[in-house]
């Protein structure tokens, strides 16, 4: 949890934590957001199933949207 409190700091702190919100209310954000169950990525992230938590991303990322998504929050990142 404490390397997450750091993560959010440091995006703060570069002024990406902006950004990171418009694309989350974007509408391909938000239409990820519909496509993934909030509970079983918390359980997956929780145990630390990486399987679990890759099939999760493999299924946004084979989506339009997942990929428009992708692609903003790493030009976001740079």
């Amino acid at each position: 949890m404490k390397d997450l409190e750091n993560l959010g700091r440091r995006l703060e702190q570069s002024g990406k934590s902006d950004k990171l919100r418009q694309l989350a209310d974007s509408a391909d954000g938000k239409a990820v957001s519909r496509m993934v169950d909030a509970e079983k990525i918390g359980k997956a992230a929780k145990s630390g199933d990486m399987a679990a938590l890759q099939d999760i991303l493999r299924g946004v990322l084979s989506t339009e949207e997942g990929k428009r998504l992708a692609e903003n929050l790493k030009k976001a990142m740079q």
